[in-house]
């Protein structure tokens, strides 16, 4: 059973061209991403960011969130 807590992390696509620029989403320490929990519009953003891996984008990287 696996027990990933969404949100601690983020999978972080940067821009290519425009530094700081880029999408975020919550995932867990694997990368993974909670598809059935996502709004439709940051689902399709999150489909977008994939697609974009090597033409705007940079292969996504898992982060540490910050906890303020």
């Amino acid at each position: 059973m696996c027990h990933a807590t969404y949100g601690k992390f983020q999978l972080r696509f940067q821009s290519l061209f425009t530094s700081g620029r880029g999408f975020a989403f919550p995932c867990d320490h694997m990368g993974h991403v909670d598809l059935d929990g996502m709004s439709e519009r940051a689902r399709n953003n999150y489909f977008y960011a994939r697609a974009m891996i090597g033409r705007e984008l940079a292969y996504p990287a898992v982060e540490a969130t910050i906890l303020q």
